[in-house]
């Protein structure tokens, strides 16, 4: 059994991306209700003073902050200079774009890859620093079942999602020994405004492609038809007590992966009955390619 977290007696500064709507101002509410200092940021605050006004009414900080801006770090290590330790950083500003994966053209892909993983990883490697020297972190990850098990259509989204995943696991093995913990959440579809803010990929689908579930989701995606099952403030909430180790997260703040959803459920059943079933059929081989002895 891995150790528990050792965690400071006092309320945590939390900064959270993304936070002008869905996930990031679900927790973000979530964080000042239970006391905790927060620094919410978004991309582009001047669109949003209501919910300024409120997180600052609270006695929190919203600032400005674009992920895909190469000096993003910057954010952290003012605030730190300023002597506002970053406890918890949440990575969750994102964003999807649909189409085939051979459709795809190069900076669509790029822009995918620099919110979802560079953006993330730059300031990742800002806060981690700090909380190696303390001795105490928490690094949060909001991901997807896109990463596990990709629906057709959403393979660049899938790729960004996945190569932060792949990053966190190796981080969380480097940053244990320091008492930071870094925590993937992955999530299945939830309300928020990711269903009416679907953006398609410039290059019109290939005649070929027509009639396939490739387009079908592009089109329910495009249409607003997108059903979502899960309640997001539940979500948050649930990812806040696994944070903090309180309610479902009591005595299991060592655990790496969060999954929420019953349709991430049945996509991670999916992903086990996939690598169980090349084990059935290769596992003879996988185990039987090793070097002989002379």
């Amino acid at each position: 059994m891995a150790p528990q977290q050792l965690k400071p007696k006092r309320p945590l500064t939390w900064l959270i991306t993304g936070c002008s709507s869905g996930f990031g101002l679900s927790l973000a509410r979530i964080v000042q209700a239970k006391g905790h200092n927060l620094v919410a940021t978004s991309r582009e605050p001047s669109k949003t003073p209501d919910l300024i006004s409120e997180i600052e009414g609270k006695g929190g900080k919203w600032l400005k902050l674009d992920v895909n801006d190469l000096e993003c770090g910057k954010v952290i290590e003012e605030l730190e200079a300023q002597g506002q330790a970053i406890d918890v950083l949440v990575n969750n500003a994102g964003f999807c774009i649909y189409n085939v994966a051979e459709n795809f053209t190069d900076k669509e892909v790029r822009d995918l890859m620099e919110t979802l993983y560079f953006g993330p990883s730059r300031l990742i490697r800002a806060a981690i620093k700090h909380q190696r020297q303390r001795r105490f972190g928490v690094i949060v990850n909001i991901s997807s079942g896109a990463a596990l098990e990709a629906n057709p259509s959403m393979g660049a989204y899938a790729a960004a999602k996945g190569a932060l995943d792949c990053m966190a696991k190796a981080l969380a093995k480097e940053v244990d020994t320091f008492n930071i913990r870094v925590l993937t959440v992955l999530l299945g579809t939830f309300n928020t405004s990711m269903g009416s803010a679907t953006i398609l990929g410039q290059n019109p689908l290939p005649e070929d492609y027509k009639g396939s579930m490739s387009e079908k989701i592009m089109e329910m995606m495009s249409k607003g038809q997108f059903a979502p099952n899960g309640d997001k403030d539940k979500a948050m909430n649930a990812v806040y007590e696994v944070v903090v180790g309180e309610g479902i997260g009591e005595n299991h703040e060592a655990e790496k992966v969060l999954p929420l959803g019953r349709d991430l459920a049945a996509r991670v059943r999916t992903v086990q009955d996939y690598l169980a079933h090349a084990m059935e059929v290769f596992g003879n081989v996988c185990n039987n390619v090793q070097l002989e002895d002379d």
